[in-house]
């Protein structure tokens, strides 16, 4: 049995005529006839009943249209999604990013999809969550990668990966630190940490609050990047995503500790509005960006 003469016998099935079913394969008669001889015999029973009025389909033949329309169904489909990825995708998407993985991950993935898709435009912003919540709200972006807050929200969600985040101290000017880090009794070292806008902050003094643990940074500063230069040049410390601060530690300027009590992530995840879906550029670069950051992720686990 092969894919010709299940649509033959489809076919035959649904107009109930040779002449008919012939004339929508555009094969001659004989053809058809032939292929369904064949069908019967291999099956070792009648598919069809022929009479004046045409031809009737048996029970074996009503079981076999039952068990073999959807699959040529699923067939159809897969076909046609194969011709669409030869269609040059074209537009513009509008993303928005938390700063903690566009300063970490945006300029490779961006290289990648431009490889990809050359002729679609983007257009990156940055910002806090709540801010990027509302631009998405609001239409000025078809979607944002942003920390998940913790109250409800009324967009589409999209779980996209969930980061460690790790104890940073300069490899120069910092102390030395037994690993892992136990927050309940944390180094005698002053803080730094994002402020209580940044999602970030959100991610920590929730795990800090579920495991009775309070901190009290000495600085609090929007900036990762200024957060990351600050603790690089002097023996303050803090705590960050370890992808924030991967390069600086491969670079050995920076030291990342694993934080054994409370161990503390933040969940990244993707918001659209339900009546303004994602278009296959969007959903290509988010991939993409996905992608990439479970890549340096990964393979910081693995060094290790």
């Amino acid at each position: 049995m092969d894919l010709k003469q299940i649509q033959y016998f489809i076919a035959l099935f649904e107009d109930g005529s040779v002449t008919r079913a012939a004339k929508r394969l555009n094969i001659v008669q004989p053809a058809l006839s032939m292929q369904i001889s064949k069908l019967e015999t291999e099956l070792k029973q009648a598919l069809f009943e022929r009479g004046p009025r045409g031809m009737t389909p048996t029970e074996a033949a009503r079981r076999m249209y039952r068990l073999y329309t959807p699959i040529m169904r699923d067939i159809d489909h897969a076909r046609e999604q194969l011709c669409r990825s030869d269609v040059i995708i074209t537009g513009r998407v509008a993303l928005g990013m938390v700063s903690s993985e566009a300063e970490s991950v945006l300029p490779e993935s961006l290289a990648k999809f431009n490889t990809l898709f050359p002729q679609v435009e983007v257009s990156v912003a940055d910002g806090f969550s709540a801010q990027l919540i509302d631009a998405v709200e609001a239409g000025r972006l078809d979607a944002a990668i942003i920390n998940k807050p913790r109250g409800r929200l009324t967009l589409d969600v999209q779980p996209l990966i969930v980061e460690e985040m790790v104890f940073v101290t300069s490899a120069v000017h910092g102390v030395d630190l037994h690993e892992p880090v136990d927050l309940a009794h944390p180094p005698e070292v002053e803080l730094v940490l994002p402020t209580r806008r940044n999602g970030l902050r959100g991610a920590l003094d929730a795990a800090l609050m579920a495991a009775d643990i309070v901190i009290k940074p000495k600085f609090e500063i929007d900036l990762l990047s200024t957060i990351v230069q600050f603790v690089e040049q002097s023996s303050v410390a803090t705590i960050l995503p370890r992808i924030v601060v991967q390069r600086k530690v491969d670079e050995g300027t920076l030291r990342a500790h694993t934080i054994a009590s409370p161990p503390i992530s933040r969940h990244i995840i993707q918001v659209s509005h339900p009546k303004r879906p994602l278009g296959p550029a969007g959903e290509a670069l988010i991939k993409i960006i996905t992608d990439e950051i479970r890549r340096v992720t990964t393979s910081v686990q693995t060094d290790e």
